[in-house]
Formats: C-alpha cells, structure tokens, sequence
C-alpha cells in the first residue's frame, strides 16, 4: 500500500525509498514488532477471559506440563495479525507470490484457528477432524502450487530445481501441483508438531524465515542470480517483506511466549507459519533447500512418523515420547535446554541452506 507513495516522488525524495524492497522490509519489521507489543497484552487479556481453562493439557505428557494448565491458546492470532498488517502495508499488492503466500497463511491460519477453538470449547486435545484439516489444507496447497506456476517463467514452470547442482532441473509435469501439496502441507503439520515447548517453534521458525527472505530477495535479483549461480525468479524480492514482518512479529510474540509462556501459539500460529514457509519455497524453487534450512521441523515429523509405524509393527517405542523434544523431556533434560539447544541446530541448518547458494 505505502509503494503508492513512489507516485509522488520526482526520484530524488523522501518517497523514493519506498521504491526499495529493503527499506520497505525494514518498515515490516518495525511495524509487525510494534504491532507485536501494542496488541500482545489486550489479546492475552480477551483469551484469557473467554477460554477460561485455556489449552487442555496432554494426560499422558511430560509431567512437567501440568503446572501450564490454564494458558491460553491461539497466541498465533498476533503474528498472523502483525505479519498481514505489515505486509498489506509495505509490500506490492500486485506482486502474485506476496499474495499467493498470504493466501495460504491466512488459509492455514484459519484451519489452525478452528482446531484450537474446538479443542477449548470442548476442554481435550481431540480439535477438528485430522481428515477435515488435511483436506483442506491439501486443496489450499493445490491452489498455491498451481498460483505459482502460472507466475513461474518458462523455463522454470513445473520444474523441480535441486541445489548445488544448479543446472540440474526435473520436469514434474502434472506432478508440480501434488509435489507442491505435500510441501506446503508437510511444512504447517511439522512445525505444527514442533510447537510443543514454550519458544520452541517461533524462533526457528524465524530463523527459516529469515534465510528465506534472503534466499527469495536474491533469485529475484539478475545480478545476484548470475553471481550466485542460481535460477533467476522474478518478482520474489517483495517476499522479504513477508519474512520480515514474520520475524518482527515472532519477535512480539516471543515476548510473552518466553519461559513460563503467557500464551501459547496454538495450531492458529504454527500451521500458519509452516504452511507460509512451504508456499515460499515453492514460490522460490528452494523446495529442498526447505529440507534442509528447517531440518529442525523434518526430524521433529520423522520422530511421530517412526514412532508411530514401529509402535504398530511391534508394540515397541523407538523415542520415550514423540516429537522427539518430549524425548529429551524424559531423559531429564530441563525445557530451557531443549529449546535454546534447538535454536542452535536450526541457526547452523540455516547457515548451510543458506551455503548451498554457492556450493558449486
């Protein structure tokens, strides 16, 4: 909205600024931090008066989480908040993988919301319909994956880029839509399972966000594209703007999320920010680089999927308790440990992703 303001500049001004995708970046951060701190108490406030015994509590989790009974849920209505008020703000509305990628957060958003309103309402841990979730969340996903295509330049439209081999490109033809279903999708269900400690998942998920910004900021770029080695994607430059709104208001949200939590993200804010995640890889071509800069949120899935499908072949368990973060709950590891210990394996799995941009 405020580019706009580049139709009073006579090129030498104040407005120019808001020519530049970084100045307008910064403007995000600072807004959605802003937005993070002015509305962070009132909202904690409202959800506290009308959840009343706020999250249920897992019966058969670490013991230690019992003492959490009566936090409110659905924290993630004030990053979901400040990232789409920044974003409507500073970034280009006409640009289709800024609006591709706010489609499928608010949708993700909108799914996590349900789930944690009937999960209070109804006072257990059995929300909406895991079967209704996917659905839905599948069709949204569908929708981005065919959005992005059609923006896609030729040359890259349904191909699956891999990296370090640059050059190296897969026609997935039809299969582009459901490869880019299963991304965006795996990427809310993960960090969705991540969200199990307080700060666990907002500050990678910042984190990713951050190298993403980046990562979108410079294939949008020729110069950068051709120094780097990468696929030139144009138009993905405004997606720092989104990025940075998300760090500024994970920022806000972490401030009353820090140990011992006043609110907690819900599935409102983590499928939200995992199903933004995914739509910007897609939107980027770094699907597998998605892999590896949130490693964090793959082997927290892997740990439920293993546990599960050995539990079912021989009544055995591989981890104490799954996600694996409740694995080192069991072994005696406090929860500040566990999540600073994390944050600093998703910091050194940002910094290589980010590396494969020149690994060549």
């Amino acid at each position: 909205m405020l580019y706009l303001l580049t139709l009073l500049s006579d090129g030498g001004d104040f407005f120019n600024l808001f020519r530049y995708i970084t100045f307008r970046a910064g403007g995000a951060f600072l807004t959605s931090l802003l937005f993070g701190f002015i509305f962070g108490p009132p909202l904690i406030n409202v959800l506290r008066r009308t959840q009343g015994k706020g999250q249920p509590i897992r019966t058969d989790g670490p013991e230690g989480h019992f003492a959490k009974a009566g936090t409110p849920t659905m924290g993630g209505l004030l990053i979901v908040g400040a990232v789409m008020t920044s974003t409507l703000l500073w970034a280009r509305l006409d640009n289709p993988y800024v609006l591709m990628v706010l489609f499928v957060t608010l949708g993700f958003a909108m799914i996590g919301f349900a789930d944690d309103y009937a999960k209070v309402r109804k006072q257990n841990t059995d929300g909406v319909s895991g079967k209704l979730r996917l659905l839905i969340g599948f069709t949204i996903a569908a929708l981005a994956g065919w959005w992005a295509a059609m923006y896609h330049p030729d040359n890259l439209t349904n191909q699956l880029a891999f990296p370090v081999y640059n050059e190296m490109l897969l026609n997935l033809g039809i299969l582009f839509v459901p490869f880019s279903m299963i991304v965006i999708v795996g990427a809310a269900n993960a960090v969705n399972l991540t969200d199990g400690l307080d700060g666990l998942a907002i500050m990678p998920v910042m984190i990713a966000a951050g190298a993403f910004g980046v990562i979108a900021y410079a294939v949008g770029r020729t110069d950068f594209t051709e120094y780097l080695g990468v696929h030139y994607v144009p138009d993905t430059g405004e997606i720092l703007i989104f990025t940075m709104g998300l760090i500024g208001g994970g920022l806000g949200f972490l401030w009353y999320n820090a140990p011992p939590a006043a609110v907690f993200m819900g599935d409102t804010g983590s499928l939200a920010l995992g199903g933004g995640l995914g739509a910007i890889a897609v939107a980027t071509k770094h699907e597998i680089v998605l892999s590896i800069v949130g490693g964090l949120f793959v082997v927290e899935a892997l740990s439920v999927i293993i546990q599960v499908l050995y539990f079912k072949r021989t009544g055995r368990r591989v981890f104490l308790m799954a996600p694996i973060h409740h694995h080192y709950e069991k072994k005696g590891w406090s929860e500040p440990q566990i999540v600073i210990r994390f944050w600093i394996i998703s910091l050194i799995l940002a910094m290589i992703g980010l590396a494969t941009l020149k690994l060549r």
